[in-house]
């Protein structure tokens, strides 16, 4: 390190620190040669800010000389009901990180750690006909504390609406709110199709995060009388992608997992197969000729992520290598 020259050496390469301007528009990208900018700061969020905003804006690096942004998290805007300007995009690597387009495309957003695991989740079931016709889905996270939570109980600000957010984070399950299920129909418009709820529960640990998705399923009856989505159906779908499509980015594991496992965890999910569980009910249509007998089946099952230096860090890894590749 050499403080006097603001640069960082490492692996035989020099990597200058710009520690002077902390708003967007002012850092002297243009001076250093930078093209591509990763903001990890979580500061700014809204894609439509104007890059002279006074308290800074994404745009603000496009105006400082980089071509193109990727932002570690979700954008959110002030602009309630406004759709994402034309130059902005959710990507996900893994799912739809091809739709970068380098002539149109100026900010992405790598979406979240929890959409990240469930996008790939979902991929897999939605890319079967076995599986397609989902009716309902629920999500919730069984998530490690974050930055946002304060480390003791603290003094709610004036006209907070969700006290619980002010409790110490690692001495509490906190429930909160998650936008996962919205963030996800970005990048996978059909999910907007089918009734998605979603939830987040805090709890006191440090990382690694579980995802506990519900879905309903219009199945068949097989000849036989059983059903044409099961546990073994499903568990062979994820075991599949595991090992095609979704390889390195699905893991499938038949062991008894912990979260601290899975600290350090490469893959975006690891499903515990071991937990996949499946229930069938049946609704009774009238019909003109009598009634028919539809089944519905409904499936649990279990994805396992590293919310922070695994299985998130790496899909921001390759996806920023995938933009830069293009610029």
């Amino acid at each position: 390190v050499d403080e006097d020259k603001g640069l960082i050496r490492a692996h035989g390469k020099e990597i200058v620190v710009l520690r002077e301007a902390r708003n967007p528009k002012d850092i002297p990208w243009r001076d250093n040669g930078v093209s591509l900018v990763v903001d990890c700061t979580g500061k700014f969020q809204d894609p439509h800010a104007d890059a002279d905003d006074a308290k800074g804006a994404l745009r603000g690096h496009l105006a400082a000389g980089a071509r193109a942004v990727v932002q570690s998290s979700p954008f959110k805007s002030k602009r309630e009901g406004v759709a994402l300007p034309d130059d902005s995009a959710f990507l996900i690597y893994g799912i739809n990180h091809l739709d970068y387009d380098p002539g149109k495309h100026k900010l992405v957003s790598a979406a979240s750690c929890t959409t990240t695991a469930l996008a790939h989740m979902m991929r897999p079931l939605l890319a079967r006909d076995l599986t397609h016709n989902m009716i309902t889905a629920g999500m919730s996270t069984v998530h490690a504390a974050t930055a946002s939570q304060p480390v003791i109980d603290s003094v709610p600000a004036s006209g907070a609406k969700d006290l619980r957010k002010t409790r110490g984070a690692m001495d509490n399950i906190v429930i909160t709110s998650t936008n996962a299920a919205k963030a996800l129909e970005q990048v996978m418009p059909e999910i907007a199709t089918i009734g998605f709820m979603a939830d987040s529960v805090r709890i006191p640990t440090v990382t690694a995060s579980l995802i506990i998705l519900n879905v309903t399923f219009q199945t068949e009856m097989l000849p036989d009388g059983t059903v044409s989505v099961d546990r073994d159906a499903v568990n062979a779908i994820f075991r599949e992608a595991a090992e095609g499509e979704a390889r390195g980015l699905v893991k499938y594991s038949e062991e008894q997992n912990v979260s601290t496992d899975m600290i350090g965890e490469n893959a975006a999910v690891v499903i515990e197969a071991i937990e996949t569980h499946t229930r069938t009910g049946f609704v009774d249509l009238k019909l003109a000729n009598g009634v028919e007998r539809v089944p519905l089946t409904h499936v649990k099952i279990f994805g396992w992520y590293d919310n922070e230096m695994g299985s998130y860090a790496h899909r921001l890894g390759q996806l920023t290598s995938h933009v830069a590749s293009t610029l």
